[in-house]
């Protein structure tokens, strides 16, 4: 690729449990920020894009930011798998001339106003977690009791967990590291509150034998943004660009986005693998070029496939990984280093990328040291960002 597209501007509200005001304002307040932070006018934004399940529309928001003109906009579908999907999408419509200047949202009241945690209809229609075309995956499963996250996701992963000897207290290690992260977060939920692996194992079942309460995400208030323009413009901007050196998205056959155990073999997540194989062949980098990873936590086991899905060990090998120190700060691979969706907030993904942002800009709380390249990952999509300015 001879040009580039950066992010150049983070914003984010803070993380509750209770936000007091709607999705939509909450979407401008991030929004705002996140232009703020690149020092770009609104009036200049001219592509938007966001979840196909956030609730604030294009022209709303627009007229709450003032917009003057957009000309491209664009929704993921897919839950948090849309979250690094997002910077694909906006990369590609930056580099294709389709817009210069592209702010991307993500919004929701998901816990005082409806949570993913249940099968519920939110307040903007629908059903949460059921395909609305009445063909989707998902209503072969609501009648037989598989009706929340946590259900699928403990389908998917007690097969993975039987094959190489995974047990709970290897998924509880996870959860440590990463609210020990949050612990000294100050926008995280769990700020100054980490946990042991003794607290973990003695937290209620969610789905036995393989998710405690703690080997979940939580349900969270809060809206993320951020800003993304090519290169060249960025070079000119008030902060830090941070390069976008590759980016891309994966969805093969047979797999859903978290009833994931249609696929042959339930021990891979084959979604990471394809993208994994695209962001290395499009920069020219390896797992070992990695500072930092930023993978989507909705649970436990997602880091373990994610580990081994984009190369960072053997498949299998995840639970030593993890059990060697290496995802601390300070370790081999620090991952999640904001607490991510467990310890920080779950805005479906968006603040592990704006948490990577500030490491790569050298801001971060739990700054890594000499961080260069970062894996942004939320399954089918995913990005490698870098500090650097040059792709030599």
């Amino acid at each position: 690729m001879n040009r580039f597209a950066a992010i150049v501007g983070i914003g984010q509200t803070e993380f509750s449990k209770n936000s007091g005001r709607s999705e939509l304002q909450l979407a401008a307040e991030a929004a705002r920020a996140a232009l703020a932070d690149a020092g770009i006018d609104p009036a200049d934004v001219d592509g938007m894009i966001t979840f196909t399940l956030d609730p604030s529309d294009e022209i709303g928001l627009g007229r709450c930011l003032g917009v003057r003109d957009l000309g491209w906009t664009a929704r993921i579908p897919g839950g948090g798998a849309a979250s690094a999907a997002t910077l694909h999408q906006a990369a590609a419509a930056v580099l294709g001339g389709a817009a210069e200047v592209v702010l991307i949202w993500r919004a929701m009241n998901e816990r005082s106003a409806y949570r993913f945690g249940q099968p519920m209809v939110p307040p903007s229609g629908g059903v949460v977690n059921v395909a609305g075309n009445g063909t989707g995956s998902l209503l072969w499963c609501m009648p037989f009791g598989a009706q929340t996250p946590a259900s699928w996701e403990a389908l998917g992963a007690q097969r993975y967990m039987q094959a190489y000897g995974v047990t709970s207290r290897d998924l509880g290690r996870v959860s440590v590291v990463q609210r020990k992260h949050a612990a000294t977060n100050p926008a995280a939920w769990f700020y100054g509150k980490p946990i042991t692996l003794e607290e973990h194992q003695q937290s209620r079942w969610i789905i036995e034998p393989v998710l405690r309460l703690l080997d979940c995400c939580q349900e969270s208030d809060g809206g993320v943004a951020l800003v993304v323009t090519s290169l060249e413009r960025a070079r000119d901007l008030k902060s830090k660009p941070v390069r976008i050196a590759a980016s891309a998205q994966s969805i093969p056959g047979e797999v859903e986005v978290i009833s994931n155990y249609y696929h042959g073999d339930l021990t891979v997540m084959p979604e990471a693998r394809g993208t994994a194989r695209r962001l290395y062949q499009r920069s020219g980098l390896t797992p070992r070029d990695m500072q930092l990873a930023m993978l989507y936590d909705a649970f436990t086991p997602q880091v373990f496939k994610q580990l081994e899905g984009f190369g960072f060990c053997a498949q299998g090998e995840a639970k030593d990984f993890v059990q060697g120190g290496n995802i601390e700060v300070g370790g081999l691979l620090p991952v999640n280093t904001n607490g991510g969706l467990i310890g920080e907030a779950y805005i479906h993904g968006m603040n592990n990328i704006t948490e990577a942002v500030r490491q790569l800009r050298g801001t971060a709380a739990n700054q890594v040291a000499r961080a260069q390249h970062a894996l942004v990952a939320s399954g089918m999509g995913g990005a490698i960002l870098s500090n650097s300015l040059s792709p030599a």
